[in-house]
């Protein structure tokens, strides 16, 4: 059975306070960096699936980001998955 690896990509919602951002935002800005106009912060995952295919794969990502990996409430996801050989 093949295996895959998920990228998942987990933000903000747009209208949602980014504390995070902001510190790092005014930390930039610190060091010269006065160009930049706002930050974002977000988690960035890699997992590994093994013994699934590819529609399996991408609908047990999907589920992990809903139940656990992702506030839906809060934030939004993406994700790429690709397939490893060997």
């Amino acid at each position: 059975m093949p295996q895959h690896l998920a990228k998942i990509y987990v933000t903000l919602k747009p209208t949602v306070n980014d504390p995070q951002g902001l510190t790092i935002r005014g930390a930039l800005r610190a060091l010269g960096f006065a160009g930049v106009e706002s930050v974002r912060a977000g988690k960035y995952l890699e997992l590994r699936i093994a013994d699934t295919e590819a529609d399996e794969a991408k609908s047990r990502v999907e589920d992990m980001c809903r139940k656990l990996l992702a506030n839906p409430v809060i934030e939004d996801y993406h994700f790429e998955l690709t397939r490893l050989d060997g």
